[in-house]
């Protein structure tokens, strides 16, 4: 029987790798993976602190289960360019830093102890994917995602694809194609039984079939009642294999979903109804750690793109991310674009092979996720490359013949391989540049994008980003068209039929190469910072979600007089979706302003929008008279659902300290996210509140970077990490004009 044990305790780390002592255990720090070589500062530091040899080891003691069995390591990834040693002999190298890999130990165990070492190069090699050219994100060296220890009989499943050829019918079809593990080549023949499982339990349908090759078929067929995955109801069954042969017996269990999905000329196809597509772009980085982070954090970033930001699709720029994003992703309903790594540069022919094998190790991976619904099987934003493309198209279409592909770039007239053209169109900003006289472009037409006259399927999968970068802390002009901006282009998509859809740039912040960025080491291309707190744009993209999921209301304002040039709030753009919004202004009667339908005709919530269309100057103070508070009523179906006060006098009045969770795991490097606020007397953020607030954690677990931070435009953020002991956490929050805070977290 297959055991799958986590193996993430207990390696010693150290800085450097010298080839003659790993057959030695060596002196090191002890750690738990994921782990990151090196936590950076949040910003200004110097990436190259990571790009050189690591050394990872543990002690394997011999078991009596592994008597008989094939026994194996099996890395979700390492950044990168591994070479896995057992006692001292060299047994697998993988160079790519976002596929998993498995390194079978059966032959080279021995009775007692056994020693694992690992080396990873941080190192920027040229034959590797993404690098050899410039990249805009950074590459964390370590053993960032877990590792297990598989046991399995010497004749087990290694992999299966599991399609659904008649979705839509109402006598539905599974398809199991089988792969069989034989590692020893031992003739074998035997039974393979599968059994198909609603979620939360009881038995679909089961067949069985002989098997005595390196893979077998399986198929059921006519099954009834069962439900589709869809975005508002993502139905998940597992498919149960069960291997038995004269060598043992294997057990393997996938999740699959019933659904069909179709990029067309006329838009997108969610199991034959259309549905426009909207999202952003994630990198899977944070603050300090890098890409060394657990289960608990790719869930929630999954989370946050569905239900914060109403977020139908992500993009995973630009690599495949971890199983748990994409498990949630599965359970939520977020549909997925996956892609392989790189950024604009192609290499030499050894690069291009990597690549191509990267196809097939993300595919293979990932096959029987139903939130995927394309492959991204070009390089992002590179030139076009006839013979490299037509291979990586050619194996994504035999590996997986039920998605189509796509292929991003920022060129015009590209050579289209791929079923999709899907393009990253950045010309809302080029109004700015000298010589430009076309006026302000929202997006250009799919035509002169593609110089494509014929129908085909066309998606965005980009936009502002570095156009136009804005921070959290940013004067309210600029974050006012900041948000202008992502609602110009979210109207667009919405009112074209040719588009099926747009994934903007990008969810959050991220640490960058010296070469990008604000100087700083980050790129504020996000609607988020880096510790995923909102900018004012993020509510472009919230108030696009159905009131009964949440109501938004958000004025695009720090409701003061002389904040921006000339002085006063307006236009004053209010991000919801309430069906309209009564404004007051001190002592005016309140006014109701609905919906601004005539600029952004085709959003399903387009921003209430205070010009003078529908209001004075006066009624909103013009210079030199007393300022006053604000008050915002937002009404569904006749009722007033959610109110907000903006004080003319706004002083700090409350610490608001929110931990995403405070029950966290022992022994899985298991963290979660506190955000700490500085709140006016109506619960408003502060956005100029810049003073110290120190932190204090007792109790087995760390903060994740420095114990003191600055206020940044009203607001801060970290990550509590459990160590390995059970026990209580007391966090402790102090700021001088405050009271001080604290929060208890359970570590079970």
């Amino acid at each position: 029987m297959r055991n799958i044990e986590n193996f993430n305790g207990n390696w010693l780390f150290r800085h450097g790798f010298d080839l003659a002592h790993v057959n030695a255990l060596q002196a090191g720090e002890t750690v738990r993976l994921p782990h990151s070589a090196v936590e950076l500062p949040y910003n200004y530091f110097d990436e190259t602190d990571y790009q050189h040899p690591f050394t990872y080891q543990k002690v394997l003691d011999w078991r009596p289960d592994f008597e008989g069995r094939e026994v194996s390591l099996v890395f979700d990834a390492a950044m990168a360019d591994s070479v896995v040693y057992v006692n001292g002999k060299e047994v697998i190298a993988h160079k790519d830093g976002y596929t998993p890999f498995e390194v079978r130990l059966t032959p080279h165990l021995k009775r007692g102890e056994n020693l694992i070492t690992v080396k990873i190069d941080g190192s920027e090699n040229p034959e590797i994917p993404p690098f050899g050219g410039q990249i805009d994100y950074l590459c964390y060296a370590g053993i960032y995602r877990d590792v297990w220890l598989k046991l399995a009989s010497p004749v087990s499943i290694a992999n299966v694809k599991i399609e659904t050829p008649d979705a839509l019918s109402e006598k539905k079809t599974v398809t199991a194609r089988v792969f069989i593990a034989n590692p020893e080549d031992r003739s074998f023949s035997g039974t393979l039984a599968a059994k198909i499982r609603r979620k939360g339990g009881g038995d679909v349908a089961s067949t069985s079939v002989q098997v005595s090759g390196s893979e077998t078929m399986l198929t059921l067929s006519d099954l009834t009642g069962l439900e589709l995955w869809d975005i508002a109801n993502p139905a998940l069954y597992a498919l149960s294999l069960k291997l038995e042969t004269e060598h043992g017996e294997d057990v393997v269990t996938q999740r699959f979903g019933f659904r069909t999905a179709q990029f067309t000329p006329d838009g997108f196809l969610l199991n034959g109804k259309p549905l426009k597509l909207r999202g952003l772009n994630r990198h899977q980085a944070w603050p300090h750690t890098g890409y060394a982070m657990g289960r608990r954090a790719h869930e929630k970033d999954a989370d946050i793109l569905k239900y914060d930001l109403a977020c139908n699709i992500v993009r995973t720029s630009h690599y495949p991310q971890s199983k748990w994003f994409l498990d949630r992703c599965d359970e939520i309903g977020l549909l997925c674009f996956e892609e392989i790594p790189g950024w604009q540069h192609i290499g030499g022919e050894v690069w291009q092979k990597e690549s191509i094998e990267n196809v097939r190790r993300m595919i293979e991976r990932d096959w029987n996720h139903p939130s995927i619904v394309i492959w991204g099987v070009r390089i992002n934003e590179s030139q076009d490359n006839h013979d490299f493309y037509a291979k990586t198209n050619r194996l994504a279409r035999e590996l997986d013949p039920t998605r189509q592909t796509g292929g991003v770039r920022f060129i015009t007239n590209s050579e289209l391989l791929e079923d999709v053209y899907t393009m990253n169109d950045f010309i809302l900003g080029n109004e700015e540049l000298p010589g430009n006289n076309r006026g302000r472009v929202v997006l250009r037409d799919r035509v002169e994008t593609t110089g494509i006259t014929r129908p085909i399927p066309y998606m965005i999968t980009e936009y502002n980003g570095h156009m136009y970068p804005t921070k959290r802390f940013d004067q309210e002009q600029r974050q006012a068209e900041h948000v202008t901006r992502h609602l110009l282009i979210l109207n667009a998509v919405a009112g074209d039929s040719n588009i099926s859809g747009s994934t903007g740039w990008c969810m959050f912040d991220y640490n960058t190469h010296k070469d990008f960025g604000a100087g700083d080491r980050i790129c504020y291309h996000g609607v988020l910072d880096m510790y995923r707190i909102p900018k004012l744009a993020a509510y472009a993209y919230a108030s696009q979600g159905d009131p009964k999921d949440g109501v938004v209301l958000q004025p695009v304002t720090f409701w003061a007089r002389g904040e921006r040039n000339i002085g006063g709030v307006l236009p004053l753009i209010v991000l919801t979706n309430c069906d309209y919004v009564e404004v007051k202004f001190g002592e005016w009667p309140a006014k109701r302003v609905y919906p601004d339908k005539e600029n952004y005709p085709h959003l399903a919530h387009p921003p209430v929008v205070l010009d003078l269309r529908n209001v004075t100057p006066e009624e909103f103070g013009t210079w030199g008279r007393v300022w006053r508070e604000g008050t915002f009523t937002g009404y569904v179906d006749g009722k007033a659902v959610k109110t907000l006060t903006l004080p003319a006098d706004p002083v700090p009045s409350t610490l608001d300290v929110k931990a995403d969770d405070t029950a966290l795991r022992a022994d899985e490097k298991d963290a979660v996210r506190v955000v700490v606020r500085a709140l006016d007397q109506c619960g408003n953020l502060l956005p100029f509140f810049e003073e110290p607030v120190s932190l204090e954690l007792s109790g087995p677990g760390r903060i994740i970077g420095p114990a003191d931070h600055t206020f940044k435009g009203g607001a801060t953020g970290f990550w509590i990490e459990a160590g390995d002991e059970k026990g209580k956490l007391e966090l402790t929050v102090k700021s001088r004009r405050f009271e001080t805070q604290s929060v208890t977290f359970t570590v079970n």
